[in-house]
């Protein structure tokens, strides 16, 4: 939070960070940890629950101890619901229409176990907002049981409540996309010293990541045996990134610039020629006898290891060429080592 705060990411008087989660973290624990902060949490629980309702408030002459937790509220039992606080319907593209129902400071009973443990002192009272999320059918017409979500936010508004369904949906959406920047892009496969470093890889995953969605409408769908053909307009990045080997081969190359062999008629110079260097003189006259190399006695055992160890060299440094013979551009490395060897 503070990192935001000093990017300027987040001011005083914007809106409450809303935090996402599925049903495995314990939302309840992690509103009650970060209650301090500027944040709302959302939170997905099972379809098996079972929370309480606000305590009712007290009634004149009834003596002993006020209850601290309200009815129970079981959501497998709708005859245990009371009237919504909330309703609201929403018409969406791919399931239809959504409709949810919230209640207000619905909150657990909480025991000393699990996230609970250590806690020291009576444990707390963490109360917010319940949703039930419906919708008519999920992708491909399937049925869809109800969702239901706990947001650590009271006296929430409708568009609270919508704004809180909509951005749980939203989070399949990013998880997918973390998932393919690690997994098929690599954003986690470099080991970067520096945050710079790092951020610097960030962006240039994320221009990739853009770049397979431009070219959406140029890839062939090179699907799997298992996946279904999609639209142009329908490709995920992973099958999009398929089929971008052959788009790159149609596409030019911004750093081959045109050579041209004419002077062209904007007064650009003619390109230069290639002509041929003046010869070098040597020391040696053309016509002087070339030194004669000396006879070596092959059978000599020192030749001998000579001869197979500057091949071996040879095929160690990967210079040696037809025939087991190092090749000519690498002849006098061969020969210096060779040498050092020999006098060793």
């Amino acid at each position: 939070m503070d990192r935001l705060i000093t990017a300027g990411q987040w001011q005083a008087d914007d809106p409450h960070i809303v935090i996402v989660s599925d049903a495995g973290y314990d939302v309840t624990r992690l509103a009650w940890v970060l209650r301090d902060l500027p944040v709302e949490l959302v939170g997905r629980v099972r379809s098996d629950r079972v929370m309480r309702l606000p305590k009712p408030p007290r009634v004149n002459g009834v003596n002993g101890r006020p209850p601290k937790h309200g009815p129970e509220f079981r959501f497998t039992k709708p005859e245990t619901w009371p009237e919504p606080a909330i309703i609201t319907v929403t018409d969406t593209t791919n399931y239809g229409k959504a409709e949810t129902q919230a209640w207000d400071r619905v909150h657990p009973r909480l025991t000393h176990r699990s996230s609970w443990l250590d806690h020291e002192g009576e444990l707390p009272l963490v109360e917010g907002t319940l949703i039930r999320l419906k919708v008519e059918h999920l992708s491909k017409e399937r049925d869809a049981p109800p969702v239901w979500l706990w947001s650590s936010k009271t006296g929430a508004t409708p568009d609270d409540v919508d704004r809180f369904w909509q951005a749980f949906l939203r989070r399949f959406d990013l998880e997918h996309t973390f998932r393919f920047a690690k997994q098929t892009l690599g954003w986690t496969t470099p080991k970067l010293r520096t945050p710079e470093a790092a951020d610097r890889w960030t962006w240039i995953l994320i221009v990739a990541h853009t770049q397979l969605r431009l070219a959406r409408p140029l890839a062939a769908d090179f699907r799997r045996p298992w996946e279904k053909p999609a639209a142009s307009d329908r490709l995920t990045p992973a099958r999009v990134r398929r089929g971008f080997r052959n788009i790159r081969a149609h596409l030019a190359c911004p750093n081959v610039f045109p050579n041209p062999q004419a002077p062209g008629p904007d007064g650009h110079p003619a390109p230069r020629t290639n002509t041929a260097r003046p010869a070098t003189t040597s020391a040696r006259p053309s016509n002087a006898p070339r030194p004669s190399k000396p006879s070596v006695d092959l059978a000599d055992p020192g030749r001998q290891k000579t001869s197979s160890a500057s091949g071996r060299i040879a095929q160690i440094v990967g210079c040696q060429g037809r025939g087991g013979q190092p090749q000519p551009h690498r002849a006098a490395l061969i020969r210096i080592i060779m040498q050092v060897a020999y006098e060793a």
